[in-house]
Order: C-alpha cells, then structure tokens, then sequence
C-alpha cells in the first residue's frame, strides 16, 4: 500500500512543473532574457563575494579599472539599464567613483540587482517591445535588457582575467561548472 505516496509525488511534481511551464511560455522572450540575467547575477555576486578585500584595489596596468570599481560599475550599470527600462530616472549612485571596501561594494551590487529583479520580474513579452530612448535611439525594453546581460558577461570577463592573476579559480571554472582550462607551466610559456 506504500506504492500510491511516490505516484502522488510524481503527480504533484510534473503539475509543478507544468504550471512553470506554462508561465514562461506566456512570455517566452521575456522568461529567457530573466533567465540569462539570473545566471549573470549569480555569477557575478559569487565572483565579488569570492576575491578577498586586499584584491579589491588590485589593478594588472594603471590603465584599467581596479577589481573594487569593476564590481561598482556594474552596480552602476544595473540601475542604468534597469531604470532606462522601467522608465524610471536613474538614481545615478556613482558607485564606482564612491565605494571602495569590498563590504560596500558588494553590498552595492546586491542592491543594484534587488532594483533590476522586479524589472526583469515584471517583464512582459507585450511590455518588452515598446521602445525607450536609450544613448539616443529608440530601442525595444527587451533589447536594453538583453544588453544589460552581454554588459555583465563583458565585464565577468575582466574580472575572471583579474582573479585567475591573482591565483583565484573564478565561480564558472569551479567542480560542478565548466571545465577549468589547462594551465601551462612557467617554463613552456614563452619567453618575451
């Protein structure tokens, strides 16, 4: 008579699964564009929390950004891409320019992405082809919010470079992400 509890297990877990379904296919666009967002803020809140307070400042060239403004630009770059499509005015928080501490800056970026998980939660596939004005042309909400996604990447890509000098394994190369890249040793790199 135990037999029917994993039946009814079965059965409760595939209508979960059903009804989710069915809510992404009502906004098929806008679900995966949530999507792809929260794999990039995933990402990007581990690489923050992961680099210790001392990498903060690091730098490889007096040219770039350091790790620390890196982390806040982002922050700054969720309130831009999230406000312009929501319509709202970007509060402007120069997050880059005014924290440094690595409590901070997290802190800051935890924020910026609380401000664009209910724009993107709010996000309608309808909603998503009206257009607003953004650097001065008219695009679809949904193309802001895609961009926000490629801006994230682009700028996990400077911040994988900053931690694989400092020795530190980036979040996508963990056990149980992607398969880390064959290091080199010294001595077959060569010589400049």
């Amino acid at each position: 008579m135990r037999k029917p509890l994993p039946i009814i297990l079965l059965c409760l877990f595939a209508l979960t699964a059903f009804s989710q379904e069915k809510q992404s296919s009502d906004n098929p666009f806008s679900a995966i564009n949530k999507r792809g967002y929260e794999r990039t803020k995933g990402i990007l809140l581990r690489s923050a929390e992961k680099v210790p307070e001392e990498n903060y400042s690091f730098k490889p060239v007096d040219t770039v950004r350091t790790y620390g403004q890196i982390i806040g630009h982002l922050a700054d770059a969720q309130y831009l891409f999230c406000s312009t499509a929501s319509g709202e005015k970007n509060p402007g928080l120069n997050i880059e320019k005014s924290k440094t501490s690595k409590a901070d800056l997290v802190a800051a970026l935890k924020d910026g992405f609380a401000y664009c998980d209910k724009v993107y939660d709010a996000m309608t596939d309808a909603a998503a082809t009206q257009t607003v004005k953004f650097f001065g042309n008219d695009v679809p909400k949904f193309a802001v919010l895609s961009i926000n996604i490629g801006h994230n990447m682009e700028h996990y890509g400077n911040l994988v470079t900053y931690m694989r000098i400092k020795g530190i394994v980036p979040p996508t190369s963990e056990q149980g992400q992607m398969p880390a890249p064959k290091q080199e040793k010294p001595e077959s790199q060569p010589k400049k």
